[in-house]
């Protein structure tokens, strides 16, 4: 790894277009499907669903074969490191990493976790109690509930993620120097590194 010097200016393509399409579609496929839940549109719902498993299995795919920031080996970070990025974050002076920070990884993984279970769980409700889907499983009726219960309990746990994730950006732009939405759009990230400790990977 190579350090910037202090106030040097970045501006560098990071994310490649189908992590920003892949980002954007699953934020709008999420927001999709609680709607469609909450207002009991099971068509849209279901529909929505599938929608969210195919961007999950591209995303997956896309963490060993897609660009540099994309992969997730460019953002796994030992534990030492994440401890003292959350430190840095609380003195103000975090360093700056072109990619994800130890931080955003941990969301990433989290995220990428939580969206597997609620997909699972949503298809095995489909399964047990609709008795529809692609999954051929069995269970007592009890089981068939707890399951389906489980699947509303992971996506309020999944909002709290989300409104994490809203804070890590607000927070990681104004430390930062940089526009994260904006970021995420156009696919380059500008700042600068304020502390002179700045990595790129």
């Amino acid at each position: 790894m190579q350090q910037a010097g202090a106030g040097e200016h970045n501006d560098t393509m990071v994310w490649d277009f189908p992590l920003r399409a892949f980002h954007w579609a699953l934020a709008g496929g999420f927001f999709t499907a609680y709607w469609s839940a909450k207002y009991h549109h099971g068509e849209i719902h279901a529909a929505t669903g599938y929608a969210l498993c195919i961007l999950l299995f591209a995303r997956l795919l896309w963490g060993f074969l897609g660009s540099r920031y994309s992969r997730f080996a460019s953002f796994i970070f030992p534990p030492r490191e994440t401890v003292r990025y959350f430190k840095e974050m609380l003195q103000g002076r975090p360093r700056h990493y072109p990619g994800h920070n130890p931080a955003g990884a941990l969301m990433v993984f989290a995220m990428l976790a939580l969206l597997l279970l609620i997909l699972f769980t949503g298809l095995a409700t489909l399964s047990l109690i609709d008795f529809e889907g692609p999954l051929p499983l069995h269970a007592d009726d009890q089981t068939s509930y707890a399951i389906r219960h489980l699947h509303a309990f992971l996506i309020n746990i999944a909002l709290t993620l989300v409104a994490l994730h809203l804070l890590g950006v607000i927070t990681g732009s104004i430390q930062h120097g940089e526009n994260l939405v904006r970021a995420m759009v156009t696919g380059r990230k500008e700042g600068h590194a304020h502390t002179g400790n700045e990595k790129t990977i």
